[in-house]
């Protein structure tokens, strides 16, 4: 019986969703170049992309956008880190709790419908213009996705399962430990997800209210000076800081819970 030849998917096929959306992303840019040879160019409103490929180098070249970029990344995951501390353990005892969970999830909703964009004002004049400030403007816009994921994910936990410890005489403990934490995992990193693109508008929110350093102090800045193409450059380095960040979360889930790439 002759063997079936293996078909080995080509690059094109392994590939697809990254050459996809690179294909799509250049278009975009050339669509965005190629639309100043009909309307005219006013750089005091607008800018293009060869100018912010340029105005990018020169930030590159000076070392001013990696020093900005630095500075930021220091509240960024001190708040982060923050929010996972609170956030998980709150979300699961509100979970396991029905009490809590009771009397704590209509604060909670409050308070993550509101626009707390609005309290960074008050969060700097409180705790300060330094880290201190943008790190606490990072926890309270970052905390309530592993809040709301981690409830969501100890009310899915199979039932079975705590029956089957507690008939073999594990405690509260061995719950938390063998059940309820191993299922929420995948819920907490699913919500770290949104936490990241909270945070990193936190940053940015915060910089823009008192600072001296920074990308987001950085994007005022050259706002205010009409320097659009470092401006643009400034933004699309944090959207692109975004998506990796965010595709690395994506990779790191299908790493550790194959069985849910589908979802």
């Amino acid at each position: 019986m002759a063997e079936q030849a293996i078909v080995r998917p080509t690059f094109a096929v392994r590939y697809r969703k990254i050459l996809l959306g690179g294909f799509a992303v250049i278009l975009f840019f050339a669509a965005w170049q190629a639309i100043f040879l009909f309307v005219p160019f006013n750089p005091l409103f607008i800018s293009k992309p060869s100018l912010i490929a340029a105005g990018l180098v020169d930030l590159v070249d000076s070392g001013d956008l990696f020093h900005d970029l630095a500075v930021s990344a220091v509240p960024f995951f001190i708040g982060l880190a923050a929010a996972v501390i609170v956030g998980v353990p709150l979300g699961i005892v509100m979970g396991w709790r029905p009490r809590v969970g009771y009397a704590l999830d209509p604060l909670m909703t409050v308070f993550y419908a509101s626009p707390l964009v609005a309290l960074a004002p008050l969060l700097v004049i409180f705790f300060g213009v330094g880290v201190s400030g943008k790190a606490v403007i990072v926890f309270v816009l970052s905390v309530f996705p592993f809040i709301f994921n981690a409830h969501a994910g100890v009310r899915a936990v199979d039932r079975l399962l705590i029956n089957v410890v507690r008939s073999l005489g594990g405690g509260e403990w061995d719950l938390y430990r063998k059940v309820i934490f191993p299922s929420v995992l995948p819920y907490i990193v699913a919500g770290s997800r949104i936490a990241v693109g909270r945070a990193l508008i936190a940053v940015l929110v915060g910089e823009f209210f008192a600072a001296s350093e920074g990308i987001g102090y950085a994007i005022s800045r050259f706002g205010d000076i009409f320097a659009l193409d470092r401006m643009f450059g400034c933004i699309l380095v944090v959207m692109a800081i975004a998506v990796v960040l965010t595709e690395g979360i994506r990779w790191a889930e299908r790493a550790a819970f194959p069985w849910r790439a589908g979802q």
